[in-house]
């Protein structure tokens, strides 16, 4: 148990921080249960009394009775059940998101202080599911699992103290009977169903990672013939996960069984004990008849709470999921920070890389020193190891031998703040956002003006293209920019980072996919933006150094090896 508890306690700390909505939540659910046990108490004891008053007149006995001041009761408990049960679940709701986003937005903070060998070591439908699904899970648990228990327990104190007053034993036995019927119904069900809940997560992550891999491999696997094979392990994965998805719904259904049995006993014996002080003459009948409804009423406050607390072991897998995060991030660089308005040298000694279950190194021994405000190109062919050296030159990945330095600091102790504020680089592969060109340039700068905006695109020839689209700058590029063509994102991309201002600037292939007038409309723009920065072009081939501007170190990567050349 307190294992449990120490894993949730991160997540636990997001919602202290917002406790006060969460007990205004939990006071608005009250309310709503509390009016509606009101309305069904109050009515049962006016149709009582009434039914009573009017036989007594009939029979000639003289009788009396206030219809206004109950029926007034009626119709405001009626009102106030419904307008609390609105804001209710309005505020609650709301709630809810706004903790699912902050979740969602711890968790992607995580995932940003992973280097490029963490990130690459997991499938991206993995860190999505941690992103989506195991988020999701949590709605489970403050929705469900926090509130509904907190609201269960004050109505069990206030529904026993209030029939307390007429029928002491009958609030005693509703205390003790209610307060049982709340163990079972959250501890219990808690315990029998927590192995079940825990392995569907499991279960789940399987069989979406088999049908994800299935879907995405389907050429591969029917290359090697192993699509039936495939397809059996799917079936297989999907048949254990049925098995255990029903024997976790029958446990749910007993222990559902189970919280009925005990609320019907308990009416029962409410009943039974009121009759025996009816009997006494202690006690009105409209009396008796409003503690059994209420008895009866109060079951609702735990009807939710079995379902819920079966799934715990659920909600336990997604947390721990989530907490892999922390400790891998744990160790992420320290807040090493870099001077500001001064240039940045690059130097690679001796450095190596070799990554995970390969045998091969990636990179060699490099040794590399560009001063600060120098420009360098890195030629290579496709799986040289260009990227590899990219990635540890900007410290998105940690070198198996010597460092990488960026001015007197090691590239990879740069914390990301550090790193955003200081390095700029355009990669192979282009991200843009579901979103308008314009808010796509400003993830650059946020406070860009519209001017700065046309400045950066006419820096990269896209200005004309974009003034004859319909919506101009609020243009959707689409999901990862499927609306462009590849030289077009590539050039949006190149624009954004033209709106930043590092220090240090590495440009994998950043003329690729254009023809040789834009290339040197663009390598004009470049010389004038790169002036003061230290800069490394990677590209596949130069066989004349133009149209790359300003060139003055040229350096050939070839299985992982590193060898200078002669500028021609």
């Amino acid at each position: 148990m307190m294992a449990i508890c120490r894993d949730f306690r991160p997540w636990l700390l997001l919602l202290v921080r917002r406790r006060k909505r969460f007990l205004l939540g939990a006071l608005l659910v009250w309310i709503t249960l509390m009016a509606g046990l009101a309305l069904l108490g109050l009515s049962g004891w006016f149709i009582t009394a009434s039914a009573l008053t009017g036989i007594s007149l009939a029979l000639g006995i003289p009788a009396r009775l206030d219809v206004y001041v109950p029926g007034g009761g009626i119709r405001f408990f009626a009102l106030a059940r419904t307008v609390a049960r609105y804001v209710e679940r309005l505020y609650n709701h709301n709630t809810v998101l706004t903790l699912l986003a902050d979740l969602r937005y711890r968790v992607f903070g995580y995932l940003t202080r992973f280097d490029d060998a963490r990130l690459h070591g997991e499938r991206a439908s993995d860190w999505l599911s941690r992103l989506t699904s195991d988020i999701d899970t949590l709605d489970n648990f403050y929705l469900r699992l926090l509130v509904p228990p907190l609201v269960a327990l004050l109505s069990v104190v206030a529904v026993s103290l209030f029939v307390a007053i007429w029928l002491p034993v009958v609030g005693v036995l509703m205390a003790v009977t209610l307060g049982l019927l709340w163990l079972v119904a959250t501890l219990l069900a808690a315990v029998w169903g927590f192995s079940q809940s825990y392995q569907q997560v499991v279960d789940q992550q399987t069989l979406r990672r088999l049908v994800v891999d299935q879907v995405q491999a389907t050429a591969e696997l029917m290359s090697y013939q192993t699509t039936q094979w495939h397809r059996t392990m799917i079936a297989t994965q999907e048949q254990q996960a049925f098995i255990n998805q029903r024997r976790l719904g029958r446990k749910a259904a007993l222990i559902n069984c189970l919280v009925s049995v005990i609320s019907g006993l308990m009416v029962v014996a409410v009943v039974w004990f009121a009759s025996l002080v009816f009997s006494q003459q202690l006690v009105t009948g409209p009396i008796l008849v409003m503690a059994a409804l209420i008895a009866l009423g109060a079951n609702e406050a735990f009807i939710t709470l079995p379902a819920s607390f079966i799934k715990l072991g659920a909600s336990y897998a997604a947390v721990r999921r989530l907490n892999e995060l922390i400790s891998d991030s744990s160790s992420a660089a320290p807040a090493v920070t870099l001077p500001e308005g001064v240039g940045l040298s690059i130097q690679a000694n001796q450095l190596s890389l070799r990554y995970a279950q390969t045998l091969e190194l990636a990179l060699n021994c490099i040794d590399l020193q560009l001063p600060a405000g120098k420009r360098a190109v890195i030629t290579g062919n496709s799986g040289a190891g260009k990227s590899s050296l990219a990635s540890v030159l900007m410290g998105r990945l940690k070198a198996t031998q010597g460092e990488a330095m960026v001015g007197d600091v090691s590239a990879c102790e740069l914390s990301a703040e550090n790193r955003a504020n200081h390095f700029a680089m355009l990669t192979q592969q282009v991200d843009l956002f579901d979103t308008s060109i314009a808010e796509n340039l400003r993830i650059a700068n946020p406070t860009a003006s519209d001017e700065k905006l046309w400045e950066a695109l006419s820096a990269v020839a896209l200005d004309s293209w974009v003034e004859q689209l319909p919506k101009g700058l609020a243009t959707a590029v689409g999901e990862k920019g499927q609306q462009l063509s590849g030289g077009q994102g590539r050039r949006l991309a190149l624009a954004r980072l033209m709106l930043c201002s590092p220090q240090v600037v590495i440009l994998d292939e950043p003329f690729a996919g254009v023809d040789a007038a834009t290339a040197n409309h663009i390598a004009s723009s470049l010389d004038k933006w790169l002036i003061n920065r230290t800069v490394i072009f990677f590209v596949h081939q130069v066989s004349s150094l133009n149209p790359l501007p300003g060139i003055e170190y040229h350096w050939h990567l070839d299985a992982g090896k590193l060898s200078q050349c002669p500028l021609k």
